[in-house]
């Protein structure tokens, strides 16, 4: 074998056999009725979460290949790497353990920090997002892209379940957008990819485990994504957290911007009263 890189085409079906090898091991377990234990904070842990973890660094890691996933230790060799995988086994576990269905695997290949290519499976809807910076994105096997839309009213914006629920959201509650609180942050920028949805964004910090799969098929799609101080997304950097991200269809991010920059003066603002 050359020490070239294999081509996308290749990570595509190595992102698949690892997202179908992954919805073989959540079949064992059944959401709604699983225990959980909790890790620093209030965020869940299952069984089916390590569980998913090694299936899929079984089925992905190969030599060379750098490894981050929110339930490995982080060695930081993944630093010295070009091609990183970047995993969330279970994101959206809080709502597998309620039964909820809006949880998903997520796998991203994040080459010289760059997510180029990415898959969501999400075993509960049977959906499948799959995609590349060279192919494109397919949903469940057909062809998609994201939002045509060119104006933020009557637009969807999925908003995180959590955040809606602590009330940071009750700012856009006047907007001109529909708001739909969900779980899983991956499953929900797998749907704005696919054209399921017209933007997401979350209102607080996130990891790159958390995004990184998403941002690649929002991109690749023809979508994207910022970070919320709206910078670039990097990935592999040595702390994994970011400030947030935005994403959506490709004419509604001036739209967006201007809101959220308002309502940041507006906050400022009333901060200053």
């Amino acid at each position: 074998m050359t020490s070239s890189s294999p081509s996308s085409a290749e990570t595509l079906e190595r992102i698949h056999a690892a997202l179908e090898a992954a919805r073989e091991v959540l079949n064992r377990f059944t959401p709604g009725a699983i225990e959980a234990q909790y890790k620093v904070g209030t965020d869940p842990v299952t069984e089916a979460d390590h569980a998913v973890d090694a299936v899929l660094k079984k089925n992905l890691l190969r030599a060379g290949e750098g490894w981050l996933s929110e339930e490995t230790v982080d060695d930081f060799t993944r630093l010295d790497k070009r091609r990183v995988w970047v995993v969330d086994p279970l994101d959206g576990t809080r709502e597998f353990v309620q039964g909820i269905p809006e949880f998903c695997v997520s796998i991203a290949m994040v080459e010289n920090g760059i997510p180029v290519a990415g898959g969501i499976c999400n075993p509960a809807t049977d959906e499948l997002i799959l995609g590349s910076r060279d192919t494109g994105v397919t949903y469940n096997g057909k062809p998609a892209q994201p939002s045509q839309r060119k104006d933020l009213h009557g637009a969807l914006v999925l908003a995180s379940r959590s955040e809606v629920k602590r009330g940071e959201w009750k700012q856009f509650e006047s907007a001109e957008f529909n708001i739909r609180p969900m779980g899983s942050v991956a499953y929900k920028l797998g749907l704005v990819a696919a054209g399921r949805a017209d933007l997401t964004f979350t209102l607080v910090p996130k990891n790159e485990w958390d995004v990184a799969a998403g941002a690649a098929l929002v991109e690749s799609a023809g979508g994207w994504t910022l970070k919320l101080d709206q910078s670039p997304l990097r990935c592999n950097q040595k702390d994994p957290l970011i400030s947030g991200l935005l994403a959506g269809g490709p004419f509604l991010r001036e739209a967006l911007l201007a809101m959220l920059d308002q309502h940041a003066q507006t906050a400022g603002a009333d901060k200053q009263v």
